[in-house]
């Protein structure tokens, strides 16, 4: 169990309403219960909380098909110092909204964020292949700006929440080009540490005291030496010289297990790290089967075998 968040608390969400971040936050209650307040921005949100004007901010990290939220983890890395407090991930329905009536061939311009844009390439090729884009700062705030303009060639993609809340119509659903989309977020606030739960994840991010030879790899020889399962590892240039780059980690555990202290502490002593949360994990996908680990290797035979009989013979060339 997590520690809940009080109803008196006050917490930031890329707005406006009815972004897919608010209906990530919506699955929690005690999080639905507080005090929810709209920002512009994911960096926004984070720095309003380290500055005290939030008590909590909550924040995409990553998606399944586009991959991290860059300019939240490098916030997150670089810019605050703020602990994340819990893991919640939303399976993902893209829907295209229009204004009431409008029908699939009227559309000629589709607005979202370019991250919800990217999911939904394919369908909108085959569907609409002559729509132009135009970039909105959010789902909700694409769903929005159809309502007002007035115009029956506008569409956005967005959820339904935003449908309910401007008046659209869904006129497609489940358009995104991959069935197990899917977004990762981050309840974060000052620096404290949930209790653990024999649930959860650790992430840091750990620097290179010297470009070396083998600098990683003795990063990675730490986890593998204690077993620890790493969900994580993400290389971002530390915005202090070309080629300097720094590793975001993830792993299976909590700092106040043995294991991971010690682990932290081998890494402290060869690098500099900084310690960026320990949480309850969000449960999400299912269990690996002992029948999928089987025929997984069996298709693992079979493409090592293809790759062989692929190799030409020396003499084919001549």
């Amino acid at each position: 169990m997590y520690d809940l968040v009080p109803a008196t608390a006050r917490i930031g969400f890329l707005g406006p309403v009815g972004t897919f971040t608010e209906q990530a936050l919506r699955t929690q209650p005690d999080l639905a219960a507080a005090e929810l307040v709209p920002m512009d921005s994911f960096a926004e949100i984070l720095y309003a909380v380290e500055s005290g004007s939030l008590e909590f901010g909550f924040v995409a990290v990553e998606n399944a098909i586009e991959g991290t939220v860059n300019v939240t983890m490098d916030t997150l890395a670089f810019d605050v110092e703020l602990h994340i407090q819990r893991e919640v991930v939303l399976p993902v329905e893209m829907n295209l909204l229009v204004r009431p009536g409008v029908t699939l061939g009227e559309v000629t311009s589709v607005l979202s964020f370019p991250h919800a844009h990217a999911q939904c390439r394919d369908w909108l090729r085959t569907n609409v292949p002559t729509a132009t884009f135009e970039a909105a700062v959010s789902t909700a705030e694409a769903a929005r700006l159809v309502a007002q303009r007035g115009d029956s060639g506008l569409g956005a993609i967005s959820n339904r929440l935003a449908a309910e809340v401007y008046g659209l119509e869904v006129l497609a659903t489940d358009i995104e080009d991959h069935e197990e989309n899917a977004t990762r977020f981050m309840l974060v606030g000052p620096r404290g540490i949930p209790a653990p739960t024999g649930r959860d994840k650790t992430s840091i991010v750990v620097f290179q005291r010297a470009d070396a030879p083998g600098s990683l790899l003795s990063i990675l020889q730490e986890f593998a030496a204690r077993r620890i399962n790493l969900s994580l590892l993400l290389s971002r240039p530390t915005k202090q010289s070309l080629g300097d780059y720094c590793f975001i980690l993830e792993f299976a555990g909590h700092v106040a297990d043995p294991v991971i202290t010690d682990c932290l502490r081998a890494l402290k002593q060869s690098h500099e790290v900084r310690f960026l949360g320990s949480y309850p994990r969000a449960e999400f996908g299912d269990t690996v089967s002992e029948s999928s680990v089987i025929q997984e290797s069996e298709q693992v035979e079979k493409w090592i075998r293809e790759l062989h009989d692929a190799v030409r013979s020396p003499d084919s060339l001549t």
